[in-house]
């Protein structure tokens, strides 16, 4: 195994790339409390209407992906190529739920065959990085 090489980015010993990956890191805090404040925002709506309705709970889990997502970041254990895709299933699955019955049949359509893309886009995924 190579020793690693203080010129590249990514070394600790390379002030650039500590300097990018406190940067980075500090953005990931950044969104994950504006996801927490909006995801409180979103509770205190729901309270205050004093209903629940679907699209309240998928937003929910629109904001547990995104804390999920900045967690692999934090912690590197996983690959972090999923979430994204997870993110945008349950995205496309709330604006179905938004749009209801006042959407155009071929709409539902395209957008069921794009969360069925996105799923088998994440199954590919995860089938390479296990191998």
């Amino acid at each position: 195994m190579d020793a690693p090489n203080p010129a590249e980015p990514g070394s600790k010993t390379n002030p650039a790339g500590r300097a990018l990956r406190f940067i980075e890191q500090g953005l990931l805090m950044v969104a994950a409390l504006m996801t927490l404040g909006a995801a409180g925002a979103e509770v205190a709506a729901v309270y205050q209407r004093g209903s629940i309705v679907l699209a309240d709970i998928l937003l929910m889990f629109l904001y547990t992906e995104v804390i999920a997502m900045i967690a692999v970041f934090y912690t590197g254990k996983a690959s972090s190529f999923v979430f994204p895709i997870f993110i945008a299933i349950t995205a496309i699955a709330r604006l179905i739920v938004l749009q209801g019955k006042d959407m155009q049949a071929e709409n539902v359509v395209y957008e069921a065959g794009a969360i069925l893309l996105l799923a088998i886009a994440a199954l590919v995924m995860e089938r390479v990085r296990s191998d």
